[in-house]
């Protein structure tokens, strides 16, 4: 969508410009906001207890879509956060966009203290503002990519860093790098100058792999060394028909393989209805896929912990 300056009397015809635009631009979107008017969002399945996480091991709740939250030897940190009802552009008069179909598995309030933020693109369903503000603090820090850190109020944060790829940047026990994944960065029509990333994550001990939004790339090959990752943060849902910049169940385990990810935790499903598959379709494919390895799929339903914490 273009973006608009709405003033005084032309603002209701600006408005009903950009919405005719964007009605006769994705006329399925549209007609699905309609449809979730009356809606009620579903209760998350299961809620997870980060208050009950020690500070020794690693730890993750999948909070809902790409919204992980983990706990690494006593440190915290956020994948993309979205906590809000819709997602969308903000018109003045409330967010125009896809309504969620499962709650977030922890209202906002309750999160632990937030160290870390990471921000794969600028995506709606990814970058959603409302949420980052609610987030603002001078004792959390953010890596996003390039040209995205103008969204955010960032003296707002203790520390917002814009990583391109093969950067890296150390912020307190965290060291994280920014990997090229197979997307693209636009938040609206026309910025598409606007990065994207996937990261790596290590924290003494732990090294975890977040793929942010990929389709099929063999990106994943070249971050695979001697030290496993205990956990790879994988996209596994809105594939049909997007499969151009969407992976498949099965294209996102085997990235993770070659990545040498010890663990499995899907995501970008169950969450904003983006695509066609079936709504258990990705979770049952990835199942598939993992074959004599079921365990290694850490999680399955929105809310669901996972925890390792035998290593020394």
């Amino acid at each position: 969508m273009h973006r608009r300056t709405l003033r005084s009397g032309p603002r209701l015809a600006g408005m009903a410009s950009l919405g005719g635009w964007a009605y006769r631009s994705a006329p399925t979107v549209w007609k699905i906001c309609k449809k979730d008017l009356r809606r009620r969002v579903a209760p998350s399945p299961s809620c997870p207890n980060p208050k009950a996480w020690p500070d020794h091991g690693l730890y993750a709740a999948w909070v809902g879509h790409s919204t992980v939250l983990l706990k690494i030897d006593g440190y915290t940190v956020i994948t993309d956060p979205v906590f809000s009802t819709r997602v969308g552009p903000h018109l003045g008069i409330g967010t125009v966009g896809l309504k969620r179909l499962v709650a977030p598995a922890l209202p906002l309030g309750e999160l632990p203290r937030i160290d870390l933020v990471l921000l794969s693109h600028a995506h709606f369903d990814h970058f959603d503002l409302a949420t980052l503000r609610r987030l603002e603090s001078r004792g959390t820090r953010v890596v996003t990519a390039p040209h995205t850190s103008d969204l955010l109020r960032v003296n707002r944060y203790g520390d917002v860093r814009e990583l391109a790829w093969g950067e890296r940047a150390a912020l307190g026990p965290f060291d994280v790098r920014a990997f090229e994944v197979n997307h693209w960065g636009a938040r609206v029509r026309r910025d598409t100058w606007r990065g994207y990333n996937g990261y790596i994550l290590a924290a003494g001990r732990y090294r975890v792999l977040f793929g942010g939004d990929t389709a099929m790339t063999g990106a994943f090959r070249t971050l695979r060394s001697t030290r496993r990752f205990d956990l790879a943060i994988m996209p596994v849902g809105a594939y049909n028909p997007w499969v151009h910049c969407h992976c498949t169940p099965e294209q996102a385990w085997k990235m993770a393989n070659d990545a040498g990810a010890e663990f499995f935790l899907p995501v970008h499903h169950q969450t904003f209805a983006l695509s066609r598959e079936p709504y258990h379709e990705p979770i049952e494919r990835l199942c598939d896929a993992a074959g004599n390895s079921p365990d290694r799929v850490a999680l399955r339903r929105i809310g669901e912990q996972f925890q390792l914490s035998h290593r020394s």
